[in-house]
């Protein structure tokens, strides 16, 4: 069957996209203030990028379920592209906020008391994507109201997105299953004093720790004792096992490798993503306390106070990040066994 023609406005439900503002001042005997369109208009595009943020993380997380990845398959490609575009997006929402401080402080008060309590604090949506990338309740700043203001099935999208693997867990999972270490033939040469069965002793770890050990200069000594703590022992509080963190760890010092390219860039992306959300937070922040300066916000928070305590605690992946503390320069790192070189470089 021929299919009809499609037609731009109605693909894009532009009718009910366009008609879908209704600032409140105008509700109020037409109360002179011009830029609450911009107002609604800006937080509308926020929704929608969080609403293709979401589904570009699902995209993701979908992918990265499957038990295994094969190499040899776009797979890891089509994780580390999506997330790209989030970041891309993420800098968009950032750029926003330069459009929304074109108005003054006395353009927003013009309209501001109308909206209460309507807050940017009731965006379900963001907080669902917080939860889906790894941000768990315990972690959470104003855990005892942060749900307080939505409507019950807004609070219990945010829940389920609790209760299922966030794209953390899963990067977890994913580096647990790098095969590196368990080849016995390439490590058998390396260091025959080891036990490749004692992770702790591992013949490639054992010499990084004393390699890592002679790089620390005074005043870092307790470093030694915190690289044992992540990447020997679990800790219950972490998201990442000692295992993934061995795992990171090793593809950030030998990303130069083909095979571990595309894990590499993987990796950044999730630093990327925490990155320009806390810079988002940041500069909500600012424009908050330029609007409003220390009064409270709309939906009742401690407004500045409030995104301040968010921006310090909200970080998703700073357990990846940490993970930098323990790098050192590459002419000191351990000369990797031929045959994994070989494993892990192009097939000639």
């Amino acid at each position: 069957m021929q299919r009809p023609p499609v037609y731009y406005g109605d693909y894009l439900q532009l009718d009910k996209i366009l008609g879908a503002q209704f600032p409140e001042s105008n509700k109020e005997g037409e109360i002179p203030a011009h830029d609450e369109m911009l107002f609604i208009i800006i937080h509308q595009a926020y929704e929608l990028w969080f609403k293709e943020i979401l589904f570009e993380v699902d995209s993701a997380k979908n992918v990265l379920m499957q038990p295994t990845i094969n190499d040899n398959t776009p797979d890891l490609q089509t994780v580390v592209h999506r997330l790209n575009r989030v970041i891309t997006i993420l800098k968009v929402l950032i750029h926003q906020i330069d459009i929304m401080e074109t108005m003054t402080p006395m353009d927003f008060l013009d309209f501001r008391d109308l909206l209460r309590p309507a807050s940017g604090f009731q965006s379900w949506q963001f907080k669902t994507l917080e939860a889906k990338l790894g941000l768990r309740y315990e972690d959470r700043f104003g855990q005892e109201y942060y749900t307080s203001q939505l409507q019950q099935r807004e609070i219990e999208i945010i829940k389920s997105a609790e209760g299922e693997k966030s794209l953390l867990l899963l990067i977890n999972e994913w580096l647990e299953r790098i095969p590196f270490f368990n080849a016995v033939d390439d490590w058998k040469e390396f260091d025959s004093n080891k036990d490749l069965n004692d992770e702790s002793n591992h013949p490639f770890w054992a010499t990084y720790r004393e390699a890592y050990k002679n790089s620390l200069v005074e005043g870092e000594r307790n470093n030694l004792t915190y690289f044992d703590k992540i990447f020997f022992q679990e800790d219950p509080k972490r998201q990442l096992s000692a295992k993934a963190s061995r795992a990171a760890l090793f593809i950030m010092l030998y990303r130069g490798y083909p095979i571990l390219h595309l894990p590499f860039e993987l990796l950044q992306n999730l630093l990327e993503i925490d990155e320009e959300m806390s810079t988002w937070r940041y500069r909500h922040m600012n424009m908050v306390h330029r609007m409003i300066g220390t009064r409270i916000g709309t939906g009742g928070s401690t407004g500045k106070d409030y995104l301040k305590s968010a921006l310090d605690k909200h970080y998703i992946f700073k357990e990846l990040a940490q993970l930098t503390s323990f790098l050192m320069e590459n002419r000191k790192i351990p000369n990797l066994p031929e045959s994994l070189k070989e494993s892990m470089g192009f097939l000639i």
